[in-house]
Protein backbone atom coordinates (compact mmCIF):
# COMPACT_ATOMS: atom_id res chain seq x y z
CA UNK A 1 0.00 0.00 0.00
CA UNK A 2 0.95 3.56 -0.52
CA UNK A 3 2.70 5.52 2.21
CA UNK A 4 0.69 8.43 3.93
CA UNK A 5 3.68 10.79 1.61
CA UNK A 6 2.44 8.91 -1.84
CA UNK A 7 -1.68 9.26 -0.98
CA UNK A 8 -0.69 13.02 0.15
CA UNK A 9 1.05 13.81 -3.30
CA UNK A 10 -1.43 12.24 -5.12
CA UNK A 11 -4.21 13.73 -3.68
CA UNK A 12 -2.66 16.98 -4.08
CA UNK A 13 -2.39 16.56 -7.86
CA UNK A 14 -5.96 16.12 -7.97
CA UNK A 15 -7.23 18.47 -5.91
CA UNK A 16 -4.71 21.28 -6.26
CA UNK A 17 -4.93 24.03 -3.51
CA UNK A 18 -6.96 21.92 -1.03
CA UNK A 19 -4.83 21.60 2.61
CA UNK A 20 -3.87 18.55 3.31
CA UNK A 21 -0.61 17.55 5.65
CA UNK A 22 0.88 14.67 6.89
CA UNK A 23 0.35 14.10 10.65
CA UNK A 24 3.37 11.94 11.81
CA UNK A 25 3.42 9.32 14.88
CA UNK A 26 6.53 9.33 16.97
CA UNK A 27 5.34 5.92 18.04
CA UNK A 28 6.08 2.30 17.61
CA UNK A 29 3.30 1.99 15.14
CA UNK A 30 4.36 5.11 13.07
CA UNK A 31 1.10 5.06 12.27
CA UNK A 32 0.98 8.46 10.11
CA UNK A 33 -2.30 10.20 9.05
CA UNK A 34 -3.62 12.90 6.59
CA UNK A 35 -5.17 16.31 7.73
CA UNK A 36 -7.43 17.23 5.34
CA UNK A 37 -8.67 21.24 5.21
CA UNK A 38 -12.48 21.54 5.62
CA UNK A 39 -13.20 22.95 2.19
CA UNK A 40 -12.31 19.61 0.28
CA UNK A 41 -12.21 16.95 2.72
CA UNK A 42 -15.70 15.18 1.54
CA UNK A 43 -14.71 15.12 -2.04
CA UNK A 44 -11.32 13.78 -1.32
CA UNK A 45 -12.79 11.15 1.16
CA UNK A 46 -14.62 9.67 -2.15
CA UNK A 47 -11.47 10.04 -4.17
CA UNK A 48 -10.12 7.54 -1.60
CA UNK A 49 -12.78 5.49 -1.81
CA UNK A 50 -13.33 5.12 -5.32
CA UNK A 51 -9.47 5.10 -6.03
CA UNK A 52 -8.43 1.93 -7.78
CA UNK A 53 -5.25 1.77 -6.07
CA UNK A 54 -6.90 2.67 -2.79
CA UNK A 55 -10.55 1.64 -2.79
CA UNK A 56 -10.70 2.49 1.39
CA UNK A 57 -14.28 1.01 1.47
CA UNK A 58 -14.52 0.48 4.73
CA UNK A 59 -14.57 3.21 7.98
CA UNK A 60 -14.03 1.12 10.70
CA UNK A 61 -13.96 3.94 13.23
CA UNK A 62 -14.53 7.49 14.37
CA UNK A 63 -13.02 9.24 16.92
CA UNK A 64 -12.87 12.82 18.59
CA UNK A 65 -9.96 14.62 20.07
CA UNK A 66 -10.12 17.66 22.33
CA UNK A 67 -6.73 20.14 22.10
CA UNK A 68 -7.49 23.16 24.68
CA UNK A 69 -5.26 25.90 23.77
CA UNK A 70 -1.57 25.05 24.82
CA UNK A 71 1.73 26.96 25.78
CA UNK A 72 4.81 25.51 23.73
CA UNK A 73 8.34 26.83 24.58
CA UNK A 74 10.84 26.53 21.66
CA UNK A 75 14.36 26.41 21.92
CA UNK A 76 16.54 28.07 19.28
CA UNK A 77 20.65 28.77 19.48
CA UNK A 78 21.47 32.56 18.38
CA UNK A 79 24.60 34.11 17.64
CA UNK A 80 25.55 37.08 19.59
CA UNK A 81 28.75 39.05 20.12
CA UNK A 82 30.82 38.80 23.01
CA UNK A 83 31.00 42.44 24.63
CA UNK A 84 34.31 41.72 26.27
CA UNK A 85 35.23 41.96 21.92
CA UNK A 86 35.94 37.87 22.63
CA UNK A 87 34.69 35.50 19.45
CA UNK A 88 30.59 35.87 19.62
CA UNK A 89 28.69 33.37 21.49
CA UNK A 90 25.37 30.57 20.69
CA UNK A 91 23.17 30.87 23.44
CA UNK A 92 19.97 29.11 24.02
CA UNK A 93 17.19 31.70 23.65
CA UNK A 94 13.51 30.30 24.69
CA UNK A 95 10.15 31.75 23.09
CA UNK A 96 6.90 30.75 24.48
CA UNK A 97 4.04 30.49 21.87
CA UNK A 98 0.85 29.47 22.37
CA UNK A 99 -1.30 26.58 20.05
CA UNK A 100 -5.05 27.76 19.32
CA UNK A 101 -7.87 25.13 20.68
CA UNK A 102 -9.59 22.94 18.67
CA UNK A 103 -11.81 19.64 18.21
CA UNK A 104 -10.40 17.03 15.90
CA UNK A 105 -12.07 14.00 14.39
CA UNK A 106 -9.90 11.24 13.06
CA UNK A 107 -11.04 8.23 10.90
CA UNK A 108 -9.75 5.12 10.41
CA UNK A 109 -10.28 3.46 7.09
CA UNK A 110 -9.73 -0.01 5.25
CA UNK A 111 -9.98 -1.75 1.97
CA UNK A 112 -12.28 -4.81 2.32
CA UNK A 113 -11.57 -5.65 -1.55
CA UNK A 114 -8.00 -4.98 -1.26
CA UNK A 115 -6.83 -6.18 2.01
CA UNK A 116 -5.08 -3.43 3.36
CA UNK A 117 -5.12 -0.36 5.49
CA UNK A 118 -5.44 1.03 7.66
CA UNK A 119 -5.19 5.09 5.98
CA UNK A 120 -5.72 7.46 8.38
CA UNK A 121 -7.50 11.24 7.90
CA UNK A 122 -8.38 14.04 10.12
CA UNK A 123 -10.27 16.87 10.11
CA UNK A 124 -10.32 19.96 12.33
CA UNK A 125 -12.51 22.81 13.82
CA UNK A 126 -11.69 26.22 13.89
CA UNK A 127 -11.86 26.36 17.64
CA UNK A 128 -14.01 24.72 20.93
CA UNK A 129 -16.38 27.30 20.87
CA UNK A 130 -18.42 29.31 17.71
CA UNK A 131 -16.30 27.50 15.11
CA UNK A 132 -16.81 23.57 15.55
CA UNK A 133 -18.23 22.69 11.82
CA UNK A 134 -16.82 19.88 10.07
CA UNK A 135 -17.99 18.04 6.99
CA UNK A 136 -19.99 15.00 7.26
CA UNK A 137 -18.33 11.64 5.91
CA UNK A 138 -21.52 9.85 6.37
CA UNK A 139 -22.41 10.57 2.43
CA UNK A 140 -19.01 8.72 1.44
CA UNK A 141 -18.84 5.84 4.17
CA UNK A 142 -22.47 5.21 5.91
CA UNK A 143 -20.46 3.27 8.53
CA UNK A 144 -19.61 6.97 10.00
CA UNK A 145 -23.37 7.71 11.06
CA UNK A 146 -23.82 6.60 14.34
CA UNK A 147 -19.91 7.08 15.18
CA UNK A 148 -20.49 11.15 14.21
CA UNK A 149 -23.40 11.68 16.31
CA UNK A 150 -20.97 10.18 18.92
CA UNK A 151 -18.23 12.91 18.53
CA UNK A 152 -21.10 15.29 18.07
CA UNK A 153 -22.31 14.25 21.09
CA UNK A 154 -19.61 13.72 23.58
CA UNK A 155 -17.12 16.61 21.84
CA UNK A 156 -18.85 18.83 20.37
CA UNK A 157 -18.35 18.78 16.88
CA UNK A 158 -21.07 19.64 14.54
CA UNK A 159 -20.86 17.54 11.07
CA UNK A 160 -22.51 19.43 8.18
CA UNK A 161 -24.32 17.20 6.50
CA UNK A 162 -25.11 14.51 8.56
CA UNK A 163 -28.45 12.72 7.65
CA UNK A 164 -29.10 12.80 11.68
CA UNK A 165 -27.44 14.75 13.82
CA UNK A 166 -28.62 14.10 17.18
CA UNK A 167 -27.13 13.01 20.64
CA UNK A 168 -26.95 9.05 20.59
CA UNK A 169 -25.33 8.34 24.48
CA UNK A 170 -26.91 11.73 26.20
CA UNK A 171 -30.39 12.94 26.80
CA UNK A 172 -31.76 15.90 24.76
CA UNK A 173 -31.34 18.59 27.28
CA UNK A 174 -28.09 17.88 28.51
CA UNK A 175 -26.01 20.73 28.33
CA UNK A 176 -21.92 20.37 27.78
CA UNK A 177 -19.62 17.99 26.49
CA UNK A 178 -18.18 14.84 29.05
CA UNK A 179 -15.68 13.69 26.81
CA UNK A 180 -13.49 17.18 26.66
CA UNK A 181 -10.81 17.65 28.97
CA UNK A 182 -12.26 20.98 30.87
CA UNK A 183 -15.55 18.99 31.29
CA UNK A 184 -16.47 19.03 34.91
CA UNK A 185 -18.82 16.18 36.37
CA UNK A 186 -22.16 17.56 38.31
CA UNK A 187 -22.43 16.97 41.99
CA UNK A 188 -25.19 15.33 41.99
CA UNK A 189 -26.42 13.05 39.05
CA UNK A 190 -30.39 13.32 37.71
CA UNK A 191 -30.06 9.43 37.00
CA UNK A 192 -28.34 8.32 40.30
CA UNK A 193 -31.36 7.84 42.75
CA UNK A 194 -29.15 6.76 45.58
CA UNK A 195 -25.51 8.58 45.87
CA UNK A 196 -23.06 6.40 47.07
CA UNK A 197 -19.44 7.49 47.49
CA UNK A 198 -17.54 10.69 46.11
CA UNK A 199 -21.23 11.31 44.31
CA UNK A 200 -22.38 11.29 48.02
CA UNK A 201 -19.66 13.29 48.74
CA UNK A 202 -20.42 16.13 45.90
CA UNK A 203 -23.55 16.01 46.45
CA UNK A 204 -23.96 16.46 50.38
CA UNK A 205 -22.86 19.84 49.72
CA UNK A 206 -25.99 20.51 48.08
CA UNK A 207 -28.38 19.00 50.31
CA UNK A 208 -30.90 21.12 52.74
CA UNK A 209 -29.53 21.89 56.09
CA UNK A 210 -31.08 19.60 58.35
CA UNK A 211 -33.10 21.12 61.54
CA UNK A 212 -31.79 21.18 64.59
CA UNK A 213 -33.41 18.30 67.18
CA UNK A 214 -35.44 19.88 69.66
CA UNK A 215 -34.09 20.08 73.18
CA UNK A 216 -35.61 17.67 75.23
CA UNK A 217 -37.89 18.66 77.90
CA UNK A 218 -37.14 18.81 81.61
Amino acid sequence: METAEQIRDRLLARFPGAEITVVTNPGLSAQHSLLLGSPHARAIAQFLRDDPTLRLDQCSNVTGVDWPEKEIIDTVKVTVPDPAGGPPKVIEQKNKRLTPAYLEVVYHLYSIALRHGPVVIRTRTGNRSDQVDVPSLTPVWRSCEFQEREVFDLFGVSFSGHPDLRRILMWDGFKDYPMRKDYVDPDDYEWEPTPHDEVLARAKVHYPATPAAPEPKA
